[in-house]
């Protein structure tokens, strides 16, 4: 069986996504559902859908045993895409999804994030947005639920949990930013 054509960002990601993640459970069916709920939100908002989607797709292959290298899977994942030849933006948006920056900071990591770039945008927030409303098992949730269950899972003495004082602000702002721009298109 020949294999399938791949023509856009998001199906690549796609592919290399479920190679790396493809058989780890929960962590593959959250992939999965950010994905989907990516692609809903740029359609809604007029976002690059290819590009979203594709982030989406890749925004935990940092969690892939082979590619852990500083154990924080945002920069993990980013330094594979960088490798791998993917575009800077996407790196990029892999890099700093969730608020990413504010736990590299705790964990001693700022300068090896600002490897890449940060581009603070819409489609940075609705990249947050979609993985922050969509549960370990690919399920829909409430943004604040989902942060509450990342806490209690990584622990009151994790990184998460150290930098939550100044992430939980920054995940609010985003989910207030989204939600605006969805009640008015």
């Amino acid at each position: 069986m020949a294999a399938p054509i791949i023509t856009t960002r998001a199906e690549a990601a796609q592919v290399l996504a479920e190679t790396l993640l493809g058989d780890s459970g929960n962590r593959w069916r959250h992939t999965a559902g950010v994905a989907e709920r990516a692609a809903d939100l740029a359609r809604c908002l007029g976002l690059d859908e290819d590009l979203l989607v594709a982030a989406a797709w890749l925004h935990d292959i940092g969690y892939a045993a082979p590619l852990v290298e500083t154990g924080f899977h945002p920069i993990d994942g980013a330094r594979h895409l960088t490798r791998e030849g993917w575009p800077a933006r996407v790196a990029g948006l892999v890099a700093y999804h969730s608020g990413a920056r504010f736990v590299a900071d705790v964990r001693g990591l700022a300068s090896e994030l600002a490897e890449f770039p940060d581009e603070r945008t819409i489609v940075a927030d609705v990249l947050t947005y979609a993985d922050q409303t969509v549960g370990p098992r690919g399920d829909r949730v409430d943004p604040e639920a989902r942060y509450t269950e990342m806490l209690h899972r990584h622990g009151p003495c994790s990184f998460n949990a150290l930098a939550d004082p100044v992430r939980r602000p920054h995940l609010q702002a985003v989910t207030a930013r989204v939600e605006h721009l969805l009640l008015h298109s």
